[in-house]
């Protein structure tokens, strides 16, 4: 640290030091106030200008030292020189004192911070470089966070000290004023109208603050665009998958007038080429894979002939038998209307679509956008060259490959790879990080990879796929593993390396709708994109990719859209589960224990392994585990993890649980049908009930029961 910075430090210390040392925040009290104020009084009337001037040297003091008694002196600043001249002296002593502490973090702190944090604090330095006049006004108007951490860190940042001063005079204004009168009135002492109107305005004033903040934040993004007089529709949705479907059914049910835009096929990706078919193919292979474990059972010989081909026709068989909950018709019935065709937002109120009809406008109060998300392929040198499928195209195979090679060793990867290397594909699985399924704890997706090890799968870990060949005509990939190639020789590939949002081609880039770092449609809390009428929900809008969640997001966009100008509701996170359906099946909610020790949360595991479980064993099933994690000392769930046959239907418990506040303690009080599978979470309660058994209580019971016995 420089000498200066010693100085400045020293200074500021032995101010703050005094301050306290000679008991001088008895002066900034109430009572101090009201035993002196008749004296106060007189010298004010006498010495005006003198009296102003201390008064604003000390309320500039405090301010810039942080010291406690600021919000007391404002009150006794109204009283003493009344609303006029005491708006004027601490407005600008306030904004004096906050661009003092403003200087002095600065000056003393900045350096240091973002040297030692600055790739952290890069995406609030960019904000702050691009937005940072609004986010202090923000601030300032909202007075819920303390204006003297306001003061120190937005020092720390790079927003301009000019800026900072003129936005802390305007933006505390009105508190200023507020508070002010409200101290006119206390200087009467007694109970007045006047009074219980300030302290009445000083309780709703961030709540008006942050509508005006609203309208302000709207009146500019909205600026460049013609409103229209008069609207066509309440809500136009784009996308007709999970969240588009659910948005524009909760319009329907509440008698908005809503159209849904789609350009493709209604139901989107979970039922035409995600959920529906591949739950679908899931079965088969699973059918097909439990009797070749005949023996298990019972039975001598087992065994099954299949057509790959009439497997695939099932699959089309069934996305048609669900087809009619998502169609046309249906969500016409419901009173949507539902248009095939390209959709583009051309102005905040505006939807264009084309399609064979031509094209026309829709005009709308509100749009939601629900333009779900694709499957990303890499771009690896040469695969380009080997006819890459993906889990949108995978559906079109009739014929069984070979050699299955499989990149990813995601939820979707996993899936897949255990449905051909049942149906008796050569299949390889390439997985560039240390293991497969990476968010679930290690000792669950080794599970899961020793399980399709041991139905032949070649699962490689630590493979970064590197080149695609073709070589005399046979397809070779060329992966790198412990620095040397490795080259993998297939058939065909099969690409599952996550999903990318539908963010272009639609009007966000015209409207200047941002897009984040994860190529999601940037929203707030509501669901709100930029501009306050156009919402975004689903994989489109992130943060999760799952159909529920979809529809989750849904509910909030559909109502804040319809009937936010009375109340909005923040999209709610707190609970969400998700399962991939591979054998054994895992399914989760809430943190797993890899997650806990990232953020540094305490927990306890408690575990019930499934191999000890009665249907289970039954059922030839006796594998997996239940793992729920707990606050220490206490039965409230942060998250379960579940491995094993029926996961997905048993987690349900614990999703419950964390949502409406029940510990294993009720769990463990529940009746379980006898035998299911349902019953491991009631053993796994127990598993922790027994841990946290009070030993000094049962020691005692000992012996009252051995004195009972005489």
């Amino acid at each position: 640290m420089k000498k200066s910075q010693l100085f400045v430090v020293a200074l500021i210390a032995a101010l703050i030091v005094v301050f306290f040392a000679y008991d001088l925040d008895r002066y900034f009290t109430l009572d101090f106030f009201r035993s002196q104020q008749a004296a106060i009084d007189a010298h004010v009337k006498s010495n005006s200008v003198q009296a102003g001037l201390v008064f604003f040297l000390v309320y500039v003091a405090v301010t810039a030292l942080s010291l406690p008694g600021a919000a007391l002196m404002t009150l006794v600043g109204g009283a003493i020189f009344g609303l006029l001249w005491g708006t004027v002296i601490v407005s600008f002593a306030s904004t004096i004192g906050a661009t003092l502490a403003f200087l002095a973090s600065r000056f003393l702190l900045r350096d240091w911070v973002q040297e030692k944090f600055g790739d952290k604090l890069k995406p609030i330095n960019e904000g702050v470089a691009k937005e940072g006049a609004f986010y202090l006004f923000a601030l300032r108007l909202v007075p819920v966070f303390p204006f003297v951490a306001i003061n120190l860190l937005m020092g720390l940042t790079p927003i301009r000290t000019w800026t900072y001063a003129w936005v802390s005079q305007v933006g505390m204004l009105a508190g200023t004023v507020v508070y002010v009168y409200a101290g006119t009135q206390l200087g009467e002492f007694r109970i007045s109208v006047g009074l219980l109107a300030a302290f009445t305005l000083l309780g709703i004033f961030p709540l008006i603050a942050k509508k005006a903040l609203d309208a302000i934040k709207a009146r500019k993004v909205y600026a460049r665009w013609t409103r229209p007089a008069r609207f066509d529709r309440n809500l136009v949705v784009i996308g007709a998958g999970s969240a588009g479907l659910v948005s524009a059914y909760i319009a329907a049910a509440v008698k908005a007038k809503v159209t849904l835009v789609e350009k493709h096929r209604m139901g989107g990706d979970c039922l035409n080429t995600g959920c529906v078919p591949s739950k679908a193919l899931i079965k088969s292979a699973r059918l097909l894979s439990q009797i070749r474990r005949g023996q298990e059972f019972g039975l001598k010989t087992a065994g099954a002939d299949f057509d790959f081909a009439a497997v695939m026709e099932r699959v089309r068989r069934v996305v048609r038998t669900v087809e009619p909950h998502d169609s046309v018709e249906r969500y016409t019935g419901l009173g949507v209307e539902c248009i095939q065709g390209e959709a583009k937002i051309t102005t905040p109120w505006s939807v264009e679509v084309k399609n064979a009809s031509g094209t026309r406008t829709l005009t709308t109060r509100a749009i939601v956008i629900a333009a779900g998300a694709r499957p990303f392929v890499p771009p690896i040198p040469g695969i380009e060259k080997v006819d890459c499928l993906t889990s949108d195209t995978v559906w079109s195979l009739r014929q069984l490959p070979k050699r299955l090679l499989v990149l990813g060793g995601g939820p979707i990867g996993c899936e897949l790879t255990q449905c051909f290397a049942r149906f008796g594909a050569q299949v390889t699985q390439v997985e560039m990080l240390p293991r497969i399924m990476i968010r679930e704890d290690p000792e669950i997706s080794d599970m899961v990879m020793q399980r399709l090890r041991n139905e032949s799968v070649n699962v490689l870990v630590n493979h970064k796929a590197m080149e695609f060949r073709v070589e005399n005509g046979e397809k070779i990939l060329v992966a790198e593993h412990s620095g040397r190639d490795v080259r993998i020789p297939f058939d065909q590939l099969l690409c599952a390396v996550g999903r990318i949002p539908n963010t272009k081609g639609y009007g966000l880039e015209e409207l200047g709708i941002p897009v984040s770092r994860t190529r999601t449609v940037e929203t707030n809390e509501y669901l709100q994109t930029i501009y306050p009428n156009i919402y975004a929900c689903g994989d489109v809008a992130g943060p999760y990719q799952f159909t529920h969640t979809a529809s989750h997001q849904a509910w909030y966009a559909a109502v804040n859209a319809l009937f936010g100008r009375f109340r909005r509701f923040r999209a709610d996170y707190s609970v969400i589960p998700w399962a991939t359906f591979t054998d054994p099946e895992v399914a989760r909610v809430g943190l797993n224990e890899t997650e806990a020790k990232e953020r540094k949360v305490p927990y306890e595991v408690t575990t019930y392994g499934l191999e000890h479980l009665d249907r289970a064993i039954t059922d030839e099933e006796a594998h997996g585990v239940v793992k729920v994690l707990t606050v220490p000392g206490t039965d409230k769930v942060l998250g379960a993890t579940i491995a094993g046959e029926h996961a997905g239907d048993l987690v349900v418990e614990y999703i419950s649980a964390m949502r409406h506040g029940i510990g294993l303690n009720k769990i463990l009080g529940t009746i379980h049908i006898y035998p299911t599978f349902a019953e491991a979470n009631k053993f796994a309660a127990g598993v922790w009930k027994k841990a946290h058994t009070p030993q000094k209580l049962l020691r005692w019971f000992e012996k009252y029961h051995s004195w009972m016995r005489g």
